[in-house]
């Protein structure tokens, strides 16, 4: 009997074995790449950072990471992205939420909204630039309709009304997406716990903001997680609008550091992407703390 089990036990171990290395073998290109395209050159960036420059290599600590806080330049654009951040991230998640909210309803032509929201994902940057220069150009459709309001006619691209235009451009490309997803999680609830709420009486504000808003805390975290690493991305749009030197409202921190490569001054460059991504850790970890205390009770 010992024997029958020591030899059950052995093919056990081996068939374990050999289910461990075949993972392995599979894992193994993915765990490459991640090594090969972020993690070594993340050690890179780090290791620039803490140099005079990458040729005589001088190490010389945390005084690029001095200079760069210092930089009148580099204040300006993080003080620039913080206020697109504030207010442009906080607006795609809730107009998103508010619009999967309304199509989630039984409206006419649902379908077709959901395509108009959705159809900026298609359209090319390019595109989208020419669009906004249309728009917004000094002598465009805006400051038109404007000015048959009694208004006065407005350099969008050249004054601090910069910022409203860029928010705007921001939102036109992203509340599709997020919406699509908001939908889904709201498809997601149990009905059962819905049906509960209706035969209670609750009201439609309680079982949004008591039930529903629990349930999406998931997908609330991660819509914003992914508007966030969008704002940042704004960059595209702002350069084709404004090139390398726009007005200071849309200097943004990738401005900052797009010029900073152009001028081949890696050592600051690469302390400013981990004072960023510092910043971003930050950031995030708040997020999944807030969300998972929020929503602990719902995935309980």
């Amino acid at each position: 009997m010992k024997t029958k089990e020591f030899r059950k036990r052995n093919r056990i171990s081996k068939s374990t074995r050999k289910i461990k290395r075949s993972s392995g073998l599979y894992i193994a290109p993915s765990l490459i790449g991640v090594l090969l395209f972020f993690i070594i050159p993340f050690i890179v960036v780090i290791y620039y950072s803490l140099v005079d420059n990458p040729i005589s290599a001088n190490f010389v600590f945390l005084d690029n990471y001095k200079s760069v806080i210092a930089n009148g330049a580099f204040k300006t654009a993080v003080r620039n992205t913080f206020a697109f951040s504030v207010v442009a991230v906080p607006l795609a998640v809730v107009l998103s939420l508010l619009l999967a909210i309304v199509l989630e309803a039984k409206l006419p032509f649902r379908s077709q909204f959901r395509t108009f929201f959705l159809s900026p994902l298609m359209v090319p940057v390019a595109s989208i630039v020419l669009i906004w220069q249309v728009l917004f150009h000094y002598n465009g459709a805006v400051n038109e309709l404007l000015q048959k309001f009694g208004g006065p006619k407005i350099d969008w691209m050249n004054s601090e009304y910069f910022i409203v235009v860029i928010v705007i451009l921001f939102l036109w490309k992203n509340l599709g997406y997020n919406m699509i997803l908001f939908m889904a999680a709201l498809a997601s609830i149990p009905k059962d716990i819905l049906e509960v709420a209706k035969l209670e009486s609750a009201s439609a504000f309680k079982t949004f903001f008591y039930i529903k808003i629990r349930y999406l805390s998931s997908t609330i975290l991660f819509v914003t997680i992914m508007s966030l690493i969008s704002s940042f991305k704004i960059f595209r749009e702002i350069y084709l609008l404004t090139t390398d030197y726009p007005y200071d409202s849309a200097y943004m921190l990738q401005h900052f550091m797009n010029n900073k490569f152009r001028n081949l001054d890696y050592q600051t460059l690469s302390a400013a992407a981990i004072l960023m991504s510092l910043v971003m850790i930050v950031i995030i970890g708040i997020l999944f703390i807030v969300e998972n205390r929020f929503g602990k009770d719902v995935e309980g």
